[in-house]
């Protein structure tokens, strides 16, 4: 039977109360629906984050942002931008984290990790036994070693066996100042002048370097490298093709599974998704996107 107050009503008022009673229910089932469990729309997040972070809702994250093109301050928006900041973005997202980077001196950058002044850290950190006794790692990048010299090269070198008796900027901290040492003393185990290293904290400063005639070369990671090239075509070239090959890595506390798991995590779910691919592609760094290949021998 019809209630009595539908009777009364007018066919389009009724038609109008049919329509919104219908709107109102298709609503209710939506948002039963949509309460359901994770989801990856929205915010993104579809993976459970640590539950010890520095600061709820927020991936805290140190970086060196002085390193282009991986991490370094945007001169317009004086921003963190590079592929690092990309990727560390992409993988709070994973987690419907937001994310504050922390600018940070690569000398103490672990040591700080460990000081728990940040969650993680995604510097072009190289991955080495010595990091691995204060950290663990994800890796997500490789890269080898590169001279940048003045156009021209006009002291001809092509290796750090070049480079005896001669002034060389490199950052402070990192696997090139080692190598360098290293060649330093090789240099007078043959009787030729050590290397003059110049060891600095900030690597826009090392590069500089060439540019008021400091030093004739500069030794940092190859994408550091081919960066300077790109930008600046007329004043640097690349001394040699990278040589070597090391694996860069996410930093995480030592023992802190919770936080090395999800890292994880989200970033396999972004190789997955091709997101990793896009930003590779990106930031110009084609040589060192971590393959099928290269995960099958365990680099990631």
């Amino acid at each position: 039977m019809i209630p009595v107050y539908f009777k009364q009503q007018s066919h389009r008022t009724s038609l109008a109360i049919w329509l919104l009673s219908s709107i109102t229910l298709f609503s209710l089932l939506l948002a039963a629906c949509s309460n359901g469990g994770p989801t990856t729309s929205g915010n993104n997040s579809s993976i459970t984050p640590p539950t010890d972070l520095i600061t709820s809702g927020i991936l805290t994250v140190g970086s060196d942002t002085t390193y282009p093109p991986q991490e370094f301050i945007d001169p317009t928006t004086h921003k963190a931008v590079g592929f690092d900041i990309d990727l560390i973005t992409e993988i709070a997202k994973k987690m419907g984290l937001q994310v504050k980077i922390v600018p940070t001196a690569f000398t103490t950058i672990i040591d700080d990790l460990a000081a728990k002044h940040f969650d993680v850290v995604i510097s072009a950190v190289n991955i080495t036994p010595e990091r691995q006794e204060k950290a663990d790692f994800i890796p997500y990048l490789k890269a080898g070693e590169s001279l940048l010299v003045q156009k021209g090269n006009p002291k001809h070198i092509t290796s750090t066996d070049d480079l005896c008796g001669l002034a060389v900027g490199v950052q402070k901290g990192t696997v090139e100042q080692g190598v360098l040492q290293s060649s330093s003393d090789n240099c007078l185990e043959q009787e030729k002048p050590e290397i003059k290293i110049i060891a600095l904290e900030d690597q826009a400063a090392v590069v500089q370097l060439l540019t008021t005639q400091g030093a004739v070369a500069t030794y940092q990671d190859s994408p550091v490298t081919d960066y300077y090239v790109k930008q600046h075509p007329d004043q640097f070239e690349a001394a040699s093709s990278a040589f070597g090959e090391d694996t860069e890595g996410i930093a995480v506390r030592k023992g802190d599974s919770e936080m090395l798991k999800a890292i994880q995590t989200a970033y396999n779910q972004l190789k997955t998704a091709g997101t990793y691919h896009q930003l590779i592609v990106k930031w110009g760094i084609a040589n060192g996107e971590i393959t099928l290949i290269d995960r099958r021998r365990n680099i990631a």
